[in-house]
């Protein structure tokens, strides 16, 4: 038997059509879909690895994802040839050799998201299904205020969807996780912001609840005082709520080591 590559994927995809990354019997999934196309051209069974398991709805620019293979097809024909089969709304960046013990979630080391926000009164058709529309004014200081309370190492309990994990288990870390860097920049899109948090790892969901919870700062509904309160509380009825998918991004996924806050331009 011919030794088996270890293919490393770089690729983009609109979320809004898919039940999120994980492949499933019944629903279009990001991976189901990359697994069939690449059998397609491999002719053979293939498991895609990804960095990550995105929820319906949610995009990405910079998912990672591996797969091995025994074919002798040359990374620019896995480029080229799977963005000729692939929908529109899916498209590979960049294929290359991988380490054979490269493992695309095992490895890395930090992944940054990215949530987009319009909060001008009319949002532009072209965005409304890649950023979430609050109308309404928002206390941009009060939220960056509240976002350097996310560095470091927390318990982010509060933030939390229910299934993210079992409790019980009583092994790992839990739902403590690293923020190595956070900030919101102005988009280049007028009336619009761009959340951008780098983490050593993610809660179900907590993104898209931490998001929620800092919007209801903004709005004056959740105090900078409340927002460290809601962090030590480790309750996820104290947070606020989920903000909508498709205003999120996996932005980028980290395989260097991580070590200050100078991660996604932050």
């Amino acid at each position: 038997m011919r030794d088996r590559r270890n293919i490393r994927l770089l690729l983009a995809y609109d979320g809004s059509g898919y039940a999120g990354w994980q492949r499933q019997k019944k629903c279009l999934t990001i991976q189901g879909v990359l697994e069939e196309a690449i059998a397609t051209m491999t002719r053979e069974e293939i498991t895609l690895h990804g960095a990550g398991r995105t929820d319906a709805g949610v995009h990405a620019v910079g998912m990672v994802a591996n797969f091995t293979t025994a074919a002798d097809i040359p990374c620019p024909g896995f480029l080229k040839g799977l963005n000729s089969i692939l929908p529109p709304d899916i498209r590979i960046l960049k294929a290359e050799e991988a380490e054979p013990g490269f493992h695309a979630r095992r490895s890395a080391q930090a992944k940054t998201y990215c949530y987009r926000i319009c909060n001008s009164p009319v949002q532009l058709p072209t965005d409304r299904l890649y950023s979430a529309h609050l109308p309404v004014p928002l206390d941009m200081d009060a939220i960056r205020s509240c976002i350097t309370r996310l560095l470091g190492s927390h318990d982010f309990s509060s933030f939390e969807a229910a299934g993210s994990r079992d409790p019980r288990t009583g092994t790992g870390r839990g739902a403590v996780r690293n923020i190595l860097a956070a900030g919101i920049e102005q988009s280049a899109v007028p009336g619009s912001h761009e959340f951008l948090i780098t983490g050593d790892g993610f809660l179900r969901h907590m993104v898209r609840n931490i998001i929620g919870t800092l919007l209801e700062v903004g709005r004056g509904k959740i105090t900078a005082r409340d927002f460290s309160a809601i962090i030590s509380a480790r309750d996820r009825n104290a947070a606020g709520p989920t903000a909508p998918a498709h205003g999120l991004f996996l932005k980028k996924v980290h395989y260097e080591s991580v070590v200050d806050n100078q991660v996604a331009g932050l």
